[in-house]
């Protein structure tokens, strides 16, 4: 571990010296950072983010699988130990990318041990656990910033600007579809828990629907295997979220043919709508029946930025470790993105 540590710092000397004076003074002002669990499917990019980014120092991953380890270390990644890592002092901030069933976990011990927190998604297979999370992370002062990946994404942030600006008109109705084709070898990981690939994919689209309308009255799970396996994985899901006035469905499945083409979000309103469709690469399509905000009436293509995962998420963190910011998403709204995921995936006991 320690000539990996050597290697790590000797390779960022080198590219601080050939980079300048302004690459040294942006080093020195980076927030030390630990990650804790890297066997998500998520950890991968998240890291080379972390490492590539001028506000974070990557202090060190604890991992103890020892395949993701080899492969961690064969990258020059600094490996560390669960206690070391926790009670290093250069570390402000702890990424959690360990196992969906251990997040809680994890971050409940960088927490108590005074770290600031991005945790992966889900945040908690129960609300018990996170609502503990939150009451630490208050208690402490803390940041606790759940790894949801769109929530800076271009075209849906543009899409819920128009809906919260009242120029979709009064919202009725929000649709959404997630879908993959999961590998065989990783439905047993996903069935674990009852909400299979709603609890697991569908979090992503729940997401911003809560944000956007709130706490939703009733939440009606359809759980189904259709998939030609013998495994329990839930793999074609869909929920049906209620408002006062609107209606929200989330459909997401593990058995689509070229899904990411056809995954997408759709906010429809008396004046029109706005539909993000693909997800990714971004494409937003407005169409208007009366011109409103920067909109022309009929349908029109937004352009939009260039975008890539997790990357505003850690900026934002960064910028509110030190005090620059807040977090976009409040503790209470966490609270409720979780609790309408827990009953839209059967899991709210």
């Amino acid at each position: 571990m320690l000539r990996s540590l050597r290697a790590e710092t000797l390779k960022r000397r080198d590219f601080l010296f050939l980079a300048g004076p302004a690459a040294v003074r942006a080093a020195e002002n980076a927030t030390g950072v630990g990650v804790l669990g890297a066997v998500h499917s998520h950890a991968a990019e998240k890291l080379r983010i972390l490492r590539e980014s001028p506000d974070w120092r990557l202090v060190g991953v604890c991992e103890d699988d020892a395949g993701v380890a080899a492969r961690l270390r064969a990258e020059g990644v600094p490996l560390m130990s669960r206690q070391a890592l926790l009670a290093h002092p250069e570390i402000k901030v702890i990424v959690v990318e360990s196992a969906v069933r251990d997040h809680a976990r994890d971050a409940r011990d960088a927490l108590r041990a005074g770290k600031h927190v991005h945790l992966e998604k889900p945040p908690a297979v129960n609300l018990r656990d996170l609502l503990e999370l939150v009451e630490l992370a208050r208690k402490s002062e803390l940041l606790l910033q759940v790894g949801y990946m769109w929530r800076y994404h271009p075209g849906i942030c543009r899409a819920m600007e128009a809906a919260r600006a009242g120029w979709l008109g009064d919202v009725y109705l929000i649709k959404a579809h997630i879908g993959n084709q999961l590998a065989a070898k990783r439905r047993p990981e996903w069935a674990e828990f009852r909400g299979g690939v709603m609890f697991e994919l569908g979090c992503h689209l729940i997401d911003p629907m809560v944000r956007l309308l709130g706490p939703p009255v009733r939440v009606t799970p359809f759980l189904r295997r259709d998939g030609a396996f013998s495994d329990t994985l839930h793999d074609n899901t869909c929920a049906v979220l209620e408002w006062g006035r609107a209606l929200g469905m989330v459909t997401a499945t593990t058995l689509q043919v070229n899904a990411q083409r056809h995954r997408a979000l759709e906010i429809h309103g008396t004046n029109g709508c706005a539909v993000v469709n693909p997800l990714e690469p971004p494409r937003l399509t407005v169409e208007l029946e009366k011109p409103a905000g920067p909109y022309a009436a009929g349908a029109q293509t937004i352009p939009l930025p260039a975008y890539r995962r997790y990357e505003d998420d850690f900026r934002e963190l960064a910028a509110a470790v030190r005090g620059e910011t807040r977090l976009r998403v409040t503790l209470e709204e966490e609270i409720r993105v979780h609790r309408a995921l827990l009953a839209a995936s059967g899991m709210d006991a």
